[in-house]
């Protein structure tokens, strides 16, 4: 069960539910979400959540959109192969200073032996990395890499096609008038 999470859109249709609906009923109702022992977590909760026990030396930051639009950011140890354990942090939003200040609440001897971070080509995740983890490594992960090269082949395959059509545009008017 771990490897396939159930949301409340995949409830759906089993269930005939709204899962939007159940999905804000069990974070409000049904979780214990507002019941936290240590009321200090009551204040940030609904803009990040930290789990320093879950760094380790290489980490991944991203953002990605949960539900209703709603950017999150997430940083998550990737020793833990996205299993149990992995969420080091997630963030409401992707304003660099509203995450720095989430992974800041983690000690800095933590976040020190954080060797390597993997983040896509944004200037405000470079930043994050920069400002949280000091001594990290940044690697650009390798979607974002292979994406620029297509990118880059694709723009040369365009312009050697209308170059090919071009030519052969011209060829057939120099038939044309011999």
């Amino acid at each position: 069960m771990d490897r396939y999470p159930i949301t409340g859109r995949s409830l759906e249709w089993f269930f005939d539910i709204d899962g939007d609906l159940f999905e804000r009923q069990y974070k409000h109702h049904l979780s214990g979400y507002w019941q936290w022992k240590d009321s200090t977590e009551g204040l940030h909760a609904e803009r990040w959540r930290v789990f320093p026990q879950n760094i380790g030396p290489r980490l991944s930051i991203d953002e990605t959109s949960l539900s209703r639009g709603e950017l999150y950011t997430i940083v998550t140890n990737k020793d833990a192969h996205g299993r149990k354990n992995a969420i080091v942090a997630i963030v409401l939003g992707t304003d660099a200073d509203t995450v720095i200040h989430a992974l800041r609440q983690i000690k800095s001897a933590l976040r020190n032996k954080v060797t390597e971070v993997t983040l896509d080509l944004s200037d405000s995740m470079n930043k994050i990395c920069r400002m949280a983890f000091p001594r990290a490594s940044r690697v650009i992960d390798r979607f974002h890499v292979q994406r620029l090269a297509l990118d880059a082949v694709q723009e040369i395959r365009i312009k050697h096609r209308w170059d090919a059509i071009n030519s052969d545009t011209d060829a057939r008017e120099r038939a044309k008038l011999e």
